[in-house]
């Protein structure tokens, strides 16, 4: 007998509006969900489906870490870098020209962008390009002179073509770690 009221609390309560996902009838949007604090970044992720070789996977992490963070310009650098795998180079010079502009003193962007210009046989911009990283960088990165020296080599001869530093891009991770991404 005890268990009856008991039971018709717990279903009255039950019923109740705990205002979960209740949505705003007047607005077109869905309703909000809740983020845990521990959620995963979404930069963290992409950095890992790159070095995986999943540059689609990638892109859409950091779509996901753009919707979370807003276009800082870690996540234009990222998603630059991601289209440039996919070889969308439009779209890379594009995200990569809007991260220099954001910051004009993030090395990662300024590298990026100087490769696809490469790509894209704009030898001329790609140096200069380079130029700027390597400056803001103070030289400390082999891999950018490495990439700086390849631009120069092809103003002179156009036809040049090294294996030994022709497939390779910067990628950042985290806040000052560089690593350096094989495209084969």
């Amino acid at each position: 007998m005890r268990a009856i009221p008991f039971l018709l609390i717990l279903a009255l309560a039950a019923c109740g509006n705990t205002g979960g996902l209740a949505r705003d009838k007047d607005s077109p949007y869905a309703p909000r969900v809740a983020r845990a604090d521990g959620s995963v970044d979404g930069l963290l992720v992409g950095h890992r489906l790159m070095e995986a070789g999943e540059y689609e996977l990638a892109l859409k992490a950091y779509y996901r870490a753009a919707g979370n963070q807003g276009t800082t310009v870690d996540v234009l650098s990222a998603l630059g870098s991601a289209n440039l795998r996919l070889g969308r180079l439009g779209q890379a010079e594009r995200l990569l020209r809007q991260a220099v502009k954001k910051d004009e003193t993030f090395v990662p962007a300024w590298n990026n962008l100087g490769v696809v210009l490469m790509e894209r046989r704009n030898f001329g911009e790609a140096e200069r390009v380079f130029r700027t990283a390597f400056a803001l960088d103070s030289g400390e990165s082999d891999d950018i002179k490495a990439n700086l020296a390849l631009a120069l080599a092809k103003i002179e001869n156009p036809a040049y073509d090294s294996p030994d530093i022709s497939n390779f891009a910067l990628v950042r991770r985290g806040s000052g770690d560089y690593r350096i991404l094989s495209r084969i």
